[in-house]
């Protein structure tokens, strides 16, 4: 099942300026995994040492934050988007 990984430009030069990736994944976590077995460098900049996703990043399936669906475990299904997206914060 093939799914995009919207990039955002801020981590496109770990990716070649890839704007989307398409991966074989069943889940986010396998999705990630897909990202570190092709880009690194891409990967260590979305997940941390413990293979987290990094506090200052959102990581949404379709429309919905993974925080309010199943975490890294969320399911993906042939067509999904998996976008990743920095906070933005500010006063």
């Amino acid at each position: 099942m093939a799914v995009t990984v919207h990039i955002p430009s801020l981590l496109r030069g770990y990716c070649e300026g890839a704007r989307t990736l398409s991966v074989e994944a069943p889940s986010v976590r396998a999705a990630l995994a897909e990202i570190a077995r092709m880009h690194p460098a891409l990967y260590r900049n979305i997940c941390d040492e413990t293979d987290a996703v990094r506090r200052h990043l959102g990581v949404f399936v379709n429309t919905t934050h993974i925080r309010d669906l199943d975490g890294l475990e969320t399911a993906l299904a042939s067509g999904d988007a998996v976008t990743i997206l920095p906070a933005v914060s500010g006063g």
